[in-house]
């Protein structure tokens, strides 16, 4: 996001579904330096391609490269690191790019979420904090067949006892006031 002088930066938070182990990195000047940003972004993990993206828009005398990382937690520490990184002049200028990702490489992102939570409260637990169970969709809870509907006697009455509540709170208010200048 553009800033103003004064403005501090903006923060945008990133849900599973939007981080991704594929990046794409904007602004590199073209001056067929392909080579030392992929050994730029290998520093931060092992990176499986970086290829040049010529049908992507961008300014004159720069290039745009698709990086595809081998996990997704390099990808995450990669784009923290060198997003607005100075590369040979230039503000490299770094985001994720799930649309390139199969179905498979979601279902793995979402499965190693899960496995990252599952073994943040197995820790929890074991250092004696009370941790909520999570259920999962065949042991969700089910109601009776009875309880779904409530008859219309009961939820009458149930008004009316909270219309008489209401009626008593409204004028105990009314005894209690004060006014301003006191």
């Amino acid at each position: 996001m553009p800033r103003y002088k004064e403005d501090p930066p903006a923060v945008r938070v990133y849900t599973v579904c939007d981080e991704s182990r594929y990046l794409i990195v904007r602004n590199v000047p073209a001056l067929g330096c392909g080579d030392d940003l992929l050994k730029l972004f290998a520093n931060y993990g092992d990176v499986e391609e970086c290829k040049p993206m010529d049908a992507e828009d961008c300014e004159q005398f720069t290039d745009v490269y698709w990086i595809k990382f081998r996990l997704i937690s390099n990808a995450r520490f990669a784009k923290r690191k060198l997003d607005e990184f100075v590369f040979l002049g230039n503000h490299l200028l770094v985001s994720y790019a799930p649309q390139f990702e199969s179905l498979d490489d979601t279902k793995d992102k979402l499965e190693g979420r899960r496995k990252e939570i599952l073994a943040r409260l197995n820790s929890q637990r074991s250092k004696g904090h009370p941790v909520h169970r999570v259920l999962s969709s065949n042991e969700a809870p089910s109601l009776p067949a009875s309880s779904h509907h409530i008859p219309n006697q009961i939820n009458n009455r149930l008004r009316d006892v909270g219309d008489a509540e209401f009626r008593s709170h409204s004028n105990n208010a009314r005894k209690t006031r004060v006014s301003s200048d006191k």
